[in-house]
């Protein structure tokens, strides 16, 4: 259970692992997802690396994957997802692999090659149908006398006059149909209006065969005299990239042509209904495996960069690798090895050596679908020290709670649960379909904290009694207006009839009937005086939550400082902080309570102001004629309480610097002493006769002429021996020779803003969470205005029509609630807790400066890649 509330215990590990077994070894890491590889060559370039070449046949692999599910998707064949996790290739698979994508690449590359051809020529042959067709036309058109008339204006006005044959050149071809404005213009302008341009629509868009868009298009002729027409036509023609065909000029000509060209184009409609059957059978059988290759070949890219982090031995034989990995799973990853190994057919085991090192691990919490959530928001903040205390699982219940002091309604949080239900019990299906809307994934992803927020919400939608701005009258109101009950006899039923207002004074007997049974009482609902008798309510709750709160982050920061070893910090941080904090604001809470609990009905006038009383506490003001004392001996204690709050200050300030100091200085003449002690220690040994500096007699080990004599232990062991004893004796100064050098004026700084920040943020901290009594009236009252002034209308209609008005209303009620109530005030709580905890909650013992633990698992590298 450890685990639970702070980071999983790391080791640094170093595997040996042989190089015919590397492989396998590295893939079952990877699936089973718990070892973080370190790199071991940060000097050397990525494509200096030994598996660098296998990498690039892996990203080449990739590349060709990626080119056929271009072309599946653009036939809108949908790639079938079975959930398949298949095994790793071996290495000498990746030949099969690479052959079979480059087979199926070629082929599809030669199918669109062929395709395109035969879809330009098949638009060429379209083309030039409509243009025999619309010529024909024209020709036909031609015939009139006044087109006649028109047309013999190209000619010479002296050759009119000499009554010279009519002999004019013609081009025709097809144009985008966009384009014909500006085509006109530019023949009109260039050719100074020599030149006769008819043209007409085609009605069906034709398909472009690059692109596969459908174009519309225009068939045009042009009528012209003399070659030098002909030239600046043909110019303009290409610059307009229109494409001309050549059209004969005799009627019989073009109906043979026309003929030709029809045969020709329904041969090539079957030629193309063929390839595209043919194609679509290939990409179909290539959409069933396309995930599956995807898997593969990404998953054996993922093994060689990973190799790549690895040192290779001297005799190549063996690779070397540094990992993290949790001391839980240690057998688990011991597993691991053993299957590759076996699964690759080596015959020498994998090694694990688990290493001491003085370097950072990187801080992992386990989680499953339902804490992940609350990890994540804890994450966000900063990823956590190693080992240190972990929010979350505190979190699980705080935040959901303090948003739901803010968001208190029974109906609205009920509403929420019911969302969050729908998620969780359809989550395996929402799951499977893999939405790419980012809103709905960050939603679901946090469906559990929604759920909890939803519950919560109800609960203090049920204390504040709070149901879309009304109340329920579940237990009868414990307030009674009934005239027997008033002895003085001045109200009657007339008098509570012809008066909307009237003041029940709960001093008098028979009008309150005691406390309500659980929340407010719902006849506050219709109190004038609602809000005022909430805000006193509201405000006195949220500063002794907040201080609850913030009492509960002190008291875990002693837990870090006794896992950490670290009584300096309890003695000078820890009871100094919570002691400072439960002596004013402690102090508070308990005078809120006592105040509750002292003054009745009767006495409730005389009360005195608790934020006076506090403020003249502080002061040390206590001949204040206007607040009275709560209690007799008050201004002992709080006197008392203020001098020990203060004296806490210094102590936090001063003396823990001060100590720190003194340790620094004693370490120091420690390390010195340490420093002259073995020239001493080497003449007492010279004087014993002893040769070794361990202690070891002459019967120890001793070589002559390289032969081991006598039973002591061997060179290696005596410095085995050497290095514990002289650890033992020297751990303290050697864990401080490599610590930073001791900064007298930085530490002092930094423990004077620690303290500084401590005692203001007690201040402010518990002034922030006013905010759970500010947005809690706010939704109240804001749920309050949109009944009145949505809902209410509908329902004070007595029309025959009433029944349609009031559907439209609801309509419009349940809208705005959503919209307003539930996501704008919903998401404002949401950000309103999460401050509270980032800022006043884990800042009392969350550091956040760690690094995270990302270990080489498949499921990451693969997850989402396949649903961009």
């Amino acid at each position: 259970m450890g685990e639970l509330f702070r980071s999983e215990e790391m080791t640094l590990a170093q595997l040996f692992l042989q190089s015919e077994a590397a492989y396998c070894c590295v893939s079952e890491l990877g699936e089973l997802g718990m070892v973080q590889f370190r790199d071991l060559n940060p000097d050397v370039n990525v494509f200096q690396r030994k598996f660098v070449n296998e990498v690039r046949r892996c990203e080449e692999m990739d590349r060709k994957l990626r080119f056929v599910e271009k072309e599946i998707k653009k036939a809108n064949i949908p790639a079938m997802d079975t959930g398949e996790n298949p095994e790793v290739p071996f290495p000498r698979d990746m030949i099969d692999l690479e052959a079979t994508f480059e087979k199926l690449e070629n082929e599809l590359k030669e199918i669109n090659t062929n395709q395109e051809a035969l879809k330009k020529n098949f638009l060429e042959l379209t083309e030039l149908k409509h243009i025999l067709r619309r010529t024909q036309q024209f020709f036909d058109e031609m015939e009139d006398p006044n087109l006649l008339e028109e047309s013999s204006s190209l000619l010479d006005p002296s050759e009119a006059g000499r009554g010279a044959p009519l002999r004019l050149g013609f081009v025709a071809g097809v144009i985008n149909r966009e384009r014909i404005p500006t085509f006109e213009r530019m023949l009109w302008r260039v050719c100074r209006g020599n030149v006769f341009l008819r043209q007409t629509e085609i009605e069906d868009p034709l398909e472009d065969p690059t692109t596969g868009d459908q174009v519309h298009k225009s068939v045009f002729i042009i009528f012209f005299q003399g070659d030098q027409l002909k030239n600046r036509v043909k110019k303009i023609c290409e610059g307009f990239r229109a494409s001309l065909y050549p059209c004969p000029e005799t009627p019989q000509e073009r109906k043979e042509m026309a003929a030709g060209v029809n045969t020709r184009i329904d041969d090539l409609q079957m030629v193309l209904n063929q390839t595209e059957d043919h194609r679509q059978r290939v990409l179909q059988a290539a959409a069933k495996t396309i995930r599956v290759w995807f898997i593969k070949v990404r998953k054996m890219k993922a093994i060689y960069h990973t190799l790549n982090l690895c040192n290779i031995d001297v005799t190549q034989k063996c690779l070397i690798a540094e990992v993290w990995c949790p001391v839980s799973d240690l057998d688990s990853i011991q597993f691991a090895l053993r299957r590759g190994t076996e699964r690759s057919g080596s015959t020498v085991p994998s090694i694990l050596n688990r290493m001491q090192t003085k370097q950072t691990p990187p801080t992992f919490n386990k989680t499953n679908k339902f804490t992940s959530g609350f990890q994540n928001i804890v994450d966000a903040y900063g990823i956590g020290t190693y080992r240190e205390i972990n929010p979350a699982p505190y979190t699980i219940i705080t935040f959901p709670f303090l948003f739901a002091v803010m968001f208190g309604d029974m109906g609205h949080g009920v509403l929420m649960t019911c969302a969050a239900l729908y998620l969780v019990i359809r989550e395996t299906r929402l799951l499977a379909q893999k939405s790419d809307n980012e809103m709905f994934n960050m939603i679901f992803a946090g469906r559990y904290i929604i759920l909890l927020m939803g519950i919560f919400s109800v609960y203090t939608g049920l204390i504040y009694n709070d149901c879309f701005s009304k109340s329920l009258n579940m237990f009868g109101s414990s307030w009674s207006v009934r005239p027997m009950f008033f002895p003085r006899g001045n109200w009657s039923f007339e008098t509570l009839d012809g008066n909307s207002v009237l003041q029940l004074d709960p001093a008098v007997p028979g009008v309150f009937g005691g406390p309500y049974p659980l929340g407010i009482d719902p006849i506050w609902n219709v109190a004038t005086n609602k809000l005022t008798f909430l805000n006193s309510f509201k405000m006195k709750m949220s500063v002794i939550l907040g201080v609850i709160h913030m009492v509960f982050g002190v008291s875990l920061s002693l837990f870090n400082h006794l896992y950490f070893n670290k009584p300096l910090n309890i003695f000078f941080g820890f009871i100094p902080e919570i002691v400072f904090m439960c002596s004013l604001f402690g102090y508070l809470i308990l005078l809120i309570f006592y105040k509750w609990t002292a003054y009745d009905a009767v006495t409730s006038k005389d009360a005195p102001s608790l934020l006076i009383a506090f403020i003249n506490m502080c002061l040390f003001n206590y001949n204040d004629p206007t607040n009275k004392p709560l209690y007799r001996g008050q201004m002992g204690i709080q006197s008392l309480l203020v001098v020990i709050a203060l004296a806490c200050v210094p102590c936090m300030l001063v003396v823990k610097t001060m100590v720190l100091r003194r340790q620094y200085l004693w370490k120091k003449h420690l390390s010195q002493m340490r420093e002259a002690r073995p020239a001493e220690n080497l003449e007492t040994l010279e004087q014993k006769g002893t040769s070794s500096p361990t202690g070891l007699t002459q019967q120890g080990t001793q070589k002559f002429g390289g032969i081991r004599v006598g039973n002591g232990p061997t060179e290696d062991e005596a410095e085995i021996i050497d290095h514990d004893q002289l650890s033992q004796h020297s751990e303290e100064g050697d864990e401080h020779s490599e610590e930073e050098p001791f900064n007298f004026g930085d530490v002092a700084v930094h423990q004077a803003i620690h303290t500084i920040e401590y005692c203001l943020g007690c201040i402010s901290n518990t002034a922030s969470y006013l905010r759970l009594w500010a947005l809690s009236l706010a939704h109240a009252q804001l749920s309050e205005v949109l009944w009145g002034m949505v809902m209410h209308l509908g329902l004070s209609s007595r029309s025959g029509g009433g029944f349609f008005g009031l559907s439209i209303i609801f309509a419009a009620f349940a809208t705005l609630t959503v919209c307003i109530l539930l996501i704008m005030e919903g998401l404002s709580a949401f950000l309103h807790a999460l401050r509270l905890h980032w800022v006043e909650f884990q800042n009392k013992f969350y550091v956040g400066q760690g690094f995270k633990f990302v270990p080489f698992s498949f499921e990451s590298i693969l997850e989402g890649r396949f649903d961009e």
